[in-house]
């Protein structure tokens, strides 16, 4: 498959993949942390904003390999 669209699906998904976190996170925030304290909120947005990353190597390594 050549790179161009490699990418261009790549792309796709990573929109659609951020789409979804965002309402997941969104929605585990209203049901879970919004009555916390405010450092455990804090703590929540800090993991949030850090954890969406991981499942997207694999996605980033097939859009860049070059066969």
């Amino acid at each position: 498959m050549p790179a161009r669209i490699r990418k261009a699906i790549g792309a796709a998904l990573l929109l659609l993949y951020l789409c979804v976190y965002i309402v997941l996170a969104a929605w585990l925030f209203e049901a879970l942390v919004a009555r916390a304290p405010f450092w455990l909120q804090m703590f929540y947005f800090a993991a949030a904003g850090l954890i969406w990353v991981a499942p997207l190597r694999p996605l980033f390594q097939w859009m860049n390999n070059s066969k």
